[in-house]
C-alpha cells in the first residue's frame, strides 16, 4: 500500500482523487456496455412481449423498469467490485470518501438515484462547472451528497 510519511511520523494512505477529466471520459464510455446491458435486459424482453404475445407495455412503466434494471447493474458491481467495465478502464475505484474502503450498499443505492439528476447537471454543463469550480474536491454532486468519490489506481480494497 502506497503510504506518505509525514514530518510528525503519522502514517496514512496515499490516494489519488480521479481527475475531472478522467471521470468525464469514462462517463463517456460507461454508455456503450450500459447500452448492451439495457438491449439484452430491458429491450429485448419488451420486443418479446410486443412481438410475441401483443402486449403493451405502459411508458411510465418502462421506464420504472430501465431504471430498476440500470440500479441493479450499477449497484451490484460498485458495491461487489467498486468499479465497472468503464472505470476498470480509466483506472478509477469507487470508494467511500471518510474511510477510503468499499462503499456501503446504501451509499451505492444512493449514488445511483443522485446519479440520474445529477447527470442532467453534467449534461447541461452545470454539474461540470460545479465539479471544476465549487467543490473543494472536484467532486460531482452525486457523490458528495452519497459520501463516496473516484479515485485513481488506488491499492486493492480489503474485503469487509
Amino acid at each position: 500500500m502506497n503510504t506518505i510519511v509525514s514530518q510528525t511520523a503519522t502514517v496514512r494512505p496515499a490516494v489519488e482523487l480521479a481527475s475531472l477529466r478522467r471521470r468525464l471520459a469514462s462517463m463517456l464510455y460507461e454508455s456503450l456496455p450500459t447500452f448492451g446491458v439495457g438491449a439484452v435486459i430491458w429491450f429485448a424482453p419488451l420486443v418479446a412481449l410486443g412481438t410475441g404475445f401483443g402486449v403493451s407495455v405502459p411508458g411510465w412503466l418502462e421506464w420504472l423498469s430501465l431504471f430498476l434494471v440500470m440500479g441493479a447493474y450499477f449497484v451490484f458491481v460498485w458495491h461487489r467490485l467498486g468499479q465497472t467495465l468503464a472505470m476498470q478502464t480509466w483506472r478509477l475505484q469507487l470508494v467511500d470518501a471518510t474511510t477510503g474502503k468499499a462503499p456501503s450498499l446504501r451509499q451505492c443505492m444512493l449514488r445511483y438515484a443522485l446519479a440520474w439528476p445529477s447527470v442532467l447537471l453534467i449534461l447541461s454543463g452545470v454539474g461540470v462547472l460545479w465539479a471544476a469550480y465549487v467543490d473543494r474536491d472536484r467532486q460531482f454532486a452525486h457523490d458528495r451528497l452519497a459520501g463516496t468519490c473516484l479515485v485513481f489506481d488506488p491499492p486493492r480494497l480489503v474485503k469487509k
